[in-house]
């Protein structure tokens, strides 16, 4: 690939491997991003769209029941004129529910059938893993969000709050127009809803909290939870799915939206909360209506991400029915197009990548010998998921595809059938086998419940992957990846829980006041770095730096065992696949709301801790990857 002949590499890494490839990129006008990960996963995507219009016209054997069900929805997507001729009559009984509703009481008798039916509640209802007995699960509360991405938006001297917040008025008085209301019923659910969303914002967490996710632990005892959130009759809800055996604990992942929940919802703000109620079912159904209702319900989207176009139909066609039917669909990826041999050789680099983690765990400077072994136990029993499930969920047996339904009530059917099953695992043992994310998914991740890694058979090719690549450039791509996800086991957050996944303190009191010191260096290091026009959120974006930071220590060990290894190609591949051209207003979107680092700070900050980058590029404090010693941070 042609390098930037400008740029050094000691000046910019980003920029010098990258330079050439963004002045060619042109970011589509439906996508806020290009390059990198976006790249990857619009070539899967146009792969698979080809399969699907393939299954639909007979022109490639539908390979299972779950793939044909799931072409249904492609279909039901694409017959535009009935979704134009059907307008907003699909969702309109449920918009006329909601203005029937006069009381706390009447919302209270039909309760348990709004949340089956994707009605926001007052209160955020789900089923999570018990973080301290992960065997098991809770019944898990939160607020029920927010019109903007974050807490952040409301507060006064955002950037972009008030205008975004104007974006939204705009769009839901759109909406509202489309209704059969009269003016003064439309002009009463829009300021309500805006006031019941203000109030929320007062109460709800921020992004920067919620990265903290250890913290959304708190078992509190129903009684008092219940008591809580009274108007709401929280029991009464309870008992609607599970009768007499009501949970005895309820995990409330934040304790300042229960104590302010009376303050926003009662009887007196009620009619407020019914606007907002009725705005939220109005937004959320738009998408799968007419074209025109569609356009004016993606007006926020476009605004917030800075895209001039919504998706094409064919695009969102395939977006829902891959959705719908995320695992047999990643499934049939996987088993189409991720080969054996593959599998086979990048399962031993993640072998390879573990038992050089136990050494440098071993060789570790700060951590006692007590605290070493625990850690290595952790990695011994980390499982390794690659490419895709060998079975489906059997939740997905019991969806079904009508013909006669609209797409709308097709896809509330499809997840009035999830939330069903997921209220009724509350007594069910965990399934450590599932899967966190689906083989047609370009990404990664680590599950800290499971204490296990998912690389789905999207992400294993180029340029994080290929078996045509050096052995180096494999390591800076997805070895890099795999080190880091396996590095979220010892990130802030993953380091507070066991070989088990459970939440549980294994650490001795002195070396985890160590690996404190060296979490607030991380932070430091990053937070305040001024990008697209706001700054860099230090401990927002900790967690996924400490992992960065570890997936490039790991392989720069394999790398020094390696005679005559190309550090060049290894750091240039690092680079490579941090590759991403992005609109401002994504850019400043990200700075708000995302635990990652921008890309090209990734691309460049973190090799900076590390002496073979400076030996690499003779890199001296005259250039600009520059990192002075004693700033310079590597934990594991």
């Amino acid at each position: 690939m042609d390098k930037n002949t400008i740029v050094r590499p000691q000046d910019d890494l980003f920029l010098y491997v990258n330079g050439q490839t963004l002045e060619k990129l042109e970011i589509p006008a439906d996508r806020p991003t290009a390059g990198g990960f976006a790249e990857l996963a619009e070539d899967v995507r146009k792969t698979m769209m080809e399969d699907f219009f393939a299954f639909k016209d007979g022109k490639k054997e539908i390979p299972d029941e779950y793939v044909r069900k799931a072409v249904k929805i492609f279909e039901k997507t694409l017959d535009v004129k009935r979704r134009n001729a059907e307008g907003l009559a699909p969702v309109e009984p449920d918009l006329e529910h909601i203005l029937a509703l006069n009381s706390v009481d009447d919302l209270n008798r039909g309760a348990k059938e709004f949340a089956l039916d994707g009605f926001n509640l007052p209160v955020d209802c789900g089923i999570e893993t018990d973080m301290k007995h992960t065997e098991r699960r809770l019944f898990a509360i939160s607020g029920p969000g927010l019109f903007l991405p974050d807490t952040t938006y409301y507060a006064e001297g955002h950037p972009a709050g008030a205008q975004m917040l104007a974006v939204y008025r705009q769009m839901a008085t759109m909406l509202l127009d489309k209704t059969n209301l009269d003016d003064a019923k439309k002009a009463e659910i829009l300021e309500g809803a805006f006031r019941f969303d203000a109030s929320l914002a007062k109460i709800e967490k921020s992004r920067e909290e919620w990265s903290e996710y250890t913290k959304a632990y708190n078992p509190y005892p129903l009684n008092k939870v219940a008591k809580a959130l009274l108007p709401f009759d929280f029991k009464g809800f309870l008992a609607s799915f599970y009768g007499d055996r009501l949970p005895e604990i309820i995990m409330v992942a934040d304790p300042r939206f229960l104590k302010g929940f009376q303050g926003a919802f009662n009887e007196s703000t009620f009619a407020d909360f019914r606007g907002w109620m009725y705005l939220k079912k109005l937004l959320s159904a738009a998408p799968y209506l007419s074209q025109e209702l569609r356009e004016i319900g993606g007006i926020f989207s476009k605004a917030i991400m800075g895209i001039a176009e919504l998706e094409s139909i064919e695009k969102q066609a395939y977006g829902l029915a891959s959705g719908a039917f995320s695992e047999p669909v990643g499934v049939y990826y996987g088993r189409t197009y991720f080969g054996e041999e593959a599998k086979k050789d990048v399962v031993n680099m993640v072998k390879q990548i573990i038992a050089t983690y136990k050494k440098r765990i071993a060789a570790n400077t700060f951590l006692s010998p007590k605290t070493k072994k625990k850690a290595i136990r952790k990695l011994s029993t980390m499982k390794i998921k690659m490419g895709y499930p060998d079975k489906i969920d059997p939740r997905y047996d019991l969806y079904e595809v009508n013909d006669e339904d609209s797409l709308f009530i097709a896809l509330r059917k499809i997840s009035r059938i999830h939330t069903l099953d997921d209220f009724g695992k509350l007594y069910v043992p965990t399934d450590r086998e599932r899967w966190a994310m689906p083989g047609h998914l370009v990404n990664a991740c680590y599950d800290p419940s499971n204490n296990d890694i998912t690389f789905p058979a999207a992400i294993l090719q180029k340029p994080f992957y290929s078996l045509k690549q050096k052995k180096e450039e494999n390591l800076g791509g997805i070895g890099a990846v795999i080190g880091h996800e396996i590095s979220h086991a010892f990130d802030n957050n993953g380091a507070q829980m066991d070989e088990y996944g459970n939440l549980n303190n294994w650490w001795t009191k002195e070396d985890f006041a160590q690996f404190n010191k060296l979490t607030k260096k991380m932070i430091k290091v990053f937070d305040g770095i001024p990008f697209a026009g706001g700054k860099v959120n230090g401990k927002l974006v900790v967690s996924e730096n400490i992992a960065d930071n570890g997936g490039m220590a790991v392989t720069l060990e394999i790398m020094s065992h390696k005679k005559n290894a190309d550090y060049v190609a290894y750091f240039e591949n690092w680079a490579r696949i941090w590759c991403q051209k992005a609109k401002p207003e994504y850019q400043q979107l990200l700075l708000t709301m995302d635990v990652h680092s921008p890309a090209p700070l990734r691309a460049n900050i973190t090799p900076r801790s590390f002496p073979e980058w400076y030996k690499t590029f003779k890199v001296t404090p005259k250039d600009g990857m520059y990192l002075k010693p004693s700033a310079r941070v590597t934990i594991w």
